[in-house]
């Protein structure tokens, strides 16, 4: 049985690759984060503290499990935070991946690293994954470095680039935009929605997945692992009113411009995802399927509690 290291495993992915391994006990599974473990269940895996701007503490947690694939999901995602606060985005997204590229190169792991489509400009997508990258913000840039250092590197990686990722677990430190959008139109809150980005909204579910199934085929290189569906950001959250049949009308077009964000935004990112299917077997759900996944969890979560 493969044995997987996992950082970041208290947030969203790190949970639902947790969740999928306990659900098929098909790898070892050490889970890391920072502080205390948030996942609900504790047994049938091991949760380790570690801290990824620590080289030492890195190597250490790594030699001591010697797993034989590390899947890097902790990063700085915020992307206006990253623009106002880049050494401290760049210490997360790039100085950590150094330390973690020493320690698998040291004790001759794979490394597994989550990147993004914002490594784009947004001006020719769908992407492939050997189109050339220009992003338009400093989290692109710091996300396009550190595939840069895993590129030049030694070691055996691979990169999976993934968009808007949603989904729900037991503890959530932050929220996405589907339980945004859900939570406002309940509550009959007019929102505000851009209407001219697109993207291809990936379930947390199917991002775990293929996570481990790049891991089980110890895969290299870089691969899409996005939904499948192209929609802009307004029709995704119609498309949420839809599925919940909450008013539409609440739902008010702006442009991206009137944000006055602190960070740009790619236009229209999206992947083409033939390589992923064909080499790694990855079969994403629909977003409409997603949202259906996601409810179902969250009414079992709420039933649990």
């Amino acid at each position: 049985m493969k044995k997987i290291l996992v950082t970041g495993s208290n947030g969203l992915l790190g949970q639902k690759i947790t969740e999928r391994i306990l659900a098929q006990n098909d790898f070892e599974l050490i889970a890391t984060g920072k502080g205390k473990n948030r996942y609900p269940i504790k047994n049938g895996y091991t949760y380790h503290e570690m801290d990824i701007l620590d080289a030492e503490n890195i190597d250490h947690v790594i030699g001591m499990y010697l797993p034989d694939a590390v899947i890097h999901t902790a990063a700085m995602t915020n992307v206006d935070t990253c623009e106002t606060e880049k050494e401290a985005c760049w210490a997360l997204n790039v100085t950590a991946v150094e330390h973690l590229i020493k320690a698998c190169k040291k004790h001759d792991a794979q490394l597994i690293h989550l990147s993004t489509d914002f490594i784009f400009d947004g001006l020719a997508g769908p992407y492939r994954e050997e189109d050339e990258p220009s992003p338009v913000s400093f989290y692109g840039e710091s996300k396009l470095a550190a595939e840069l250092l895993l590129k030049k590197s030694d070691i055996k990686w691979a990169i999976l680039r993934t968009i808007i990722v949603y989904g729900v677990v037991n503890d959530m430190s932050r929220s996405n935009i589907i339980l945004w959008a859900k939570g406002a139109l309940e509550k009959g809150n007019p929102i505000n929605v851009v209407d001219d980005q697109w993207r291809m909204p990936t379930l947390a579910d199917d991002l775990a997945e293929i996570c481990l199934l790049a891991a089980a085929k110890e895969a290299r290189g870089v691969y899409n692992a996005s939904g499948k569906d192209m929609m802009s950001i307004l029709e995704l959250v119609q498309e949420v009113a839809d599925y919940y049949g909450l008013d539409k009308s609440l739902i008010r077009p702006i442009s991206s411009a009137s944000l006055n964000q602190a960070a740009k935004r790619p236009v229209k990112t999206g992947f083409i995802l033939d390589k992923s299917v064909k080499d790694l077997g990855y079969q994403p759900h629909s977003f409409r399927e997603g949202i259906a996944i996601m409810e179902k969890q969250w009414n079992l979560l709420k039933n649990d509690a």
